[in-house]
C-alpha cells in the first residue's frame, strides 16, 4: 500500500515509522541500521551464505574467447550481453554509497551484490539481491539471495517515494504498476497514469495478487513492516513473484535517503545517471548547510499536533531533527538520543513549547482558524500568536498526495531552502517556497 495509510495503520498500533512515508498526522521517525562502508572489489558479503544458486536464466550463455569480446564503455541500460568472457566488467559504471547507512553494492565482473541491512525496523537478518547482467550466467554461492537479471524493464512500485527517481534514471516507461494512483505527483509518472500505462495494484496486504501477476513484473519494489498483517510481500512472494524491499524510510539522514537513489538505479544499470543527480544533491545541501549553521542565533522549533490525544514528536536524532539542526534551527527536543517517536501528552508540549519561536510540520490543518477550531489550546502558544506556524502541505494534490512526502524525500536540498527561509529568511532572500506555506 502507499506509505500514507500505511504510517497511519502503524502509529494506530503504536509502530513508529520515519517521515518520509506519506504523512500520518504527525512527523515520525524510526532506527537505522550500522553503518559500513560498500567496497567495489569482488569480495562477498557477510550476509551472503555459500551454497548454490540457479542460474538467472534457463539457458546459461557458452563463455567466449575473452581476447575477441571487449569490455562494454558503459552499463547496458536498454540490452542483454551479446557473448559472455569471465574477465569482462559488465559494471564499468559504478556507485559508491557513502551518505546511506541502509544499504551496500558490492560489484563483481558480471553481477552486484545489493544488501538491505535492516528491511524492517528492528530486522535481524538482511535481505540480500544479486542482479546478474542478462546475457550472462548467475554465480553460485548466494543460496539466501534472491537472483534478479538486470537490467530490469517491468516493475512495480508500492510506494511513491520512488517515483521522483524514475525521470533521472530514465525509467519511468518500466513502470507498469503502483499501489494507488491517486497519490502520485511525479509529472512523468502522473503523464503515464492519465494516458492509462500504469494499474493500480492495492496496498499492502490488500494487494490484488492477480493484477500484479497479469502486468508480468521483473519485480516488485515495496517497503516492509515485518508484519504479515501489513505487507504486500508475502502475498506476491507465494505465487513467485519477485519481491524488493526498499527501506529508504529508515534512514535518517536527509542526504543518506536522498542516496537511495542508487539503489534503485542499480535495477536498471543506471550508476551513472544515479551518481550524478546525487553529485549535485550533496553540492546543494552542503553549501546550504554551511550558510545556516554559520548564523548565531537559532530560533527555537517544535512539530506537529496531537493525533487522537497522543502528540507524536520526532527524537533528537531523527530526519526531522537533522533537517532542523542543518537549517540553523534549535529544535526543542534536539537533545533526546533516540532516533524513533517519542509519544507525547498536550501538556508535556505545552510546558516545553509554549515559548518556542516556531511550529512547523502540522498535518491536516489547513489554517490558524481551523486550528483554534480543533483545540481552542493551540491559541496559547507563542509561535501561534506571532504567526511563525508553516506546514509542509503547499503541493497537495486532489486526492491528498503530498508532494513533500514524494518529491521532497528525493530532493532534500529544497526541502532545506524552504527551512532556511522560515528560520533565517534574510540568507535567501529569493527563495520561493516549494514544500512549505505560512498558516494564514
Amino acid at each position: 500500500m502507499n506509505k500514507y495509510r500505511f504510517i497511519a495503520a502503524l502509529l494506530l498500533l503504536i509502530l513508529a515509522a520515519c517521515s518520509r512515508s506519506q504523512p500520518a498526522p504527525t512527523a515520525v521517525a524510526t532506527l537505522i541500521p550500522e553503518a559500513i562502508q560498500p567496497t567495489t572489489e569482488p569480495t562477498a558479503t557477510a550476509a551472503v551464505e555459500e551454497a548454490t544458486a540457479p542460474p538467472a536464466s534457463s539457458v546459461e550463455p557458452e563463455p567466449t574467447d575473452e581476447q575477441s569480446l571487449a569490455a562494454p564503455a558503459a552499463n547496458l541500460t536498454e540490452s542483454c550481453a551479446e557473448g559472455y568472457a569471465q574477465n569482462v566488467d559488465y559494471f564499468p559504471e559504478k556507485a559508491a554509497v557513502n551518505s546511506s547507512e541502509g544499504f551496500t553494492i558490492d560489484y563483481f565482473n558480471n553481477y552486484k551484490v545489493v544488501t538491505v541491512k535492516s528491511p524492517y525496523p528492528g530486522a535481524e537478518v538482511a535481505a540480500t539481491y544479486v542482479l546478474v547482467q542478462c546475457g550472462t550466467p548467475a554465480p553460485a554461492g548466494y543460496k539466501d539471495a534472491i537472483i534478479i537479471e538486470v537490467p530490469v524493464n517491468r516493475f512495480v512500485a508500492m510506494s511513491t517515494t520512488y517515483l521522483p527517481h524514475l525521470p533521472t534514471l530514465n525509467a519511468v516507461d518500466k513502470l507498469v504498476g503502483l499501489d494507488s494512483l491517486a497519490f502520485a505527483s511525479t509529472e512523468a509518472v502522473r503523464a503515464r497514469i492519465d494516458a492509462g500505462d500504469i494499474a493500480e495494484v492495492g496496498f499492502g496486504a490488500g494487494v490484488n495478487v492477480e493484477q500484479v501477476l497479469d502486468l508480468e513484473p521483473d519485480m516488485v519494489m515495496t517497503y516492509a513492516s515485518g508484519s504479515a498483517d501489513f505487507d504486500a510481500q508475502p502475498k506476491l512472494e507465494e505465487v513467485g513473484i519477485t519481491v524488493v524491499v526498499n527501506s529508504d524510510y529508515l534512514d535518517t539522514s536527509p542526504l543518506g535517503q536522498a542516496e537511495w537513489v542508487k539503489f534503485l538505479a542499480a535495477f536498471f544499470n543506471q550508476e551513472a545517471a544515479a551518481t550524478a543527480w546525487f553529485d549535485g544533491v550533496t553540492a546543494d545541501y552542503e553549501a546550504l548547510v554551511a550558510l545556516a549553521t554559520a548564523v548565531d542565533n537559532q530560533p527555537t522549533v517544535f512539530l506537529n499536533t496531537p493525533y487522537e490525544g497522543t502528540w507524536y514528536m520526532a527524537g533528537g536524532q531523527s530526519y526531522v531533527a537533522h533537517l532542523l539542526a542543518d537549517a540553523g534551527a534549535a529544535y526543542i527536543w534536539a537533545n533526546d538520543p533516540s532516533d524513533t517517536t517519542l509519544f507525547l501528552d498536550f501538556e508535556t508540549v505545552f510546558d516545553q513549547a509554549q515559548a518556542a519561536d516556531f511550529w512547523i510540520n502540522l498535518g491536516f490543518v489547513s489554517s490558524l482558524t481551523d486550528m483554534a477550531a480543533a483545540d481552542e489550546r493551540f491559541a496559547g502558544f507563542a509561535a501561534y500568536q506571532n504567526g511563525n506556524v508553516y506546514n509542509n502541505d503547499a503541493r497537495v494534490n486532489a486526492s491528498g498526495g503530498n508532494d513533500y512526502y514524494e518529491g521532497g524525500a528525493a530532493n532534500p536540498q529544497v526541502v532545506l531552502a524552504d527551512l532556511i527561509k522560515i528560520f533565517h529568511p534574510e540568507l535567501l532572500p529569493d527563495h520561493t517556497f516549494v514544500y512549505y506555506r505560512m498558516m494564514e
